[in-house]
């Protein structure tokens, strides 16, 4: 059989707003299907960041020449990985994703990939191809004057699409999109071309209630502050990581910067933590929602079902 003619290698995706439970069903799938997973997550690529991220607790094996994390036994690929003071771009994630998925069929194992950040996900399964704009220092060096607020009423202007979509609060994606907006004069959004499929996807989304879903992101929240969140804050700190960097603008760390800075109680931060996860979590939704190929279920076994049909 030609490359040409040959099927496409089977891939299941879980996605979900955050606290909706895809890490756990991806490990509930990678056990009862042989399968490898695949985190689709801009936070828990780094290390040092495990409560804040929600990481579930794993550990580093040797698996031939190469160290893999695995979760009650299961490979978990681009998890833990990630110095908090790197950058990681959704080029480098689709790369690296690609290769794990094809490692993960050549040796037999069904490749699973869950997560939650949108672009990840629209890189892989759209096979994406981002735009090949070189960095301008000059430029990057005047937007990062600019306050978040600023810089995003111009991209609302420049690019009304990536503005409904892009974390305000990531300021190097946001001054990213702006670079690329005005250095070739089409919104980044445009620039985003689809290449052919790499693999043939099964994308199941988690669908919780919205007041369920809330519920369970203030619990993570107190939990988190209980298993010592506060102090992994102060460990990061402490080795000189700023808040500047795209790991520590993330949400379950920049909002302890006004406690730091001795502007605001922990009282306070806990309510932003909380407050700002809800946000996330419906963003996540309007962005998922978007694509139709995605099929929403509301309980493991419903997906279960779906790999099931999708597998004959």
């Amino acid at each position: 059989m030609s490359e040409e003619s040959k099927p496409l290698s089977k891939v299941i995706v879980v996605v979900g707003p955050t606290a909706s439970g895809k890490t756990d069903w991806g490990l509930r799938l990678a056990q009862k299907y042989n399968g490898e997973v695949v985190m689709a997550d801009s936070r828990q690529i780094y290390k040092k960041m495990d409560i804040g991220t929600a990481k579930e607790p794993g550990e580093w094996k040797w698996v031939g020449l190469h160290r893999t994390f695995h979760i009650q036994g299961i490979p978990h690929h681009l998890i833990d990985f990630l110095d908090p003071g790197k950058f990681f771009t959704v080029t480098e994630f689709k790369d690296a994703a690609v290769k794990h998925v094809n490692e993960a069929v050549k040796n037999g194992r069904l490749p699973i990939v869950a997560g939650g950040t949108g672009l990840y996900i629209h890189g892989l399964v759209d096979n994406l191809e981002v735009p090949k704009v070189a960095p301008n220092k000059k430029l990057r060096d005047s937007l990062e004057k600019k306050s978040s607020d600023e810089l995003m009423q111009w991209l609302e202007k420049l690019d009304p699409v990536t503005a409904t979509t892009v974390d305000r609060f990531n300021k190097r994606r946001v001054v990213r999109a702006l670079e690329v907006c005005i250095l070739s004069g089409l919104p980044f959004s445009e620039q985003q071309k689809k290449g052919q499929p790499l693999f043939n996807f099964l994308q199941i989304g988690i669908d919780v209630p919205r007041e369920v879903l809330f519920e369970r992101i203030n619990k993570r929240m107190d939990k988190m502050m209980q298993l010592g969140l506060l102090k992994e804050v102060e460990g990061l700190l402490k080795q000189k990581y700023n808040w500047d960097l795209p790991s520590m603008s993330g949400i379950g760390y920049r909002q302890f910067k006004p406690y730091f800075d001795g502007e605001a109680t922990l009282e306070q931060v806990v309510e932003w933590l909380k407050r700002d996860s809800r946000h996330y979590a419906k963003r996540q939704l309007t962005w998922f929602k978007r694509d139709k190929r995605i099929n929403w279920v509301t309980d493991y076994e419903q997906a279960e079902k779906l790999v099931e049909e999708f597998l004959k």
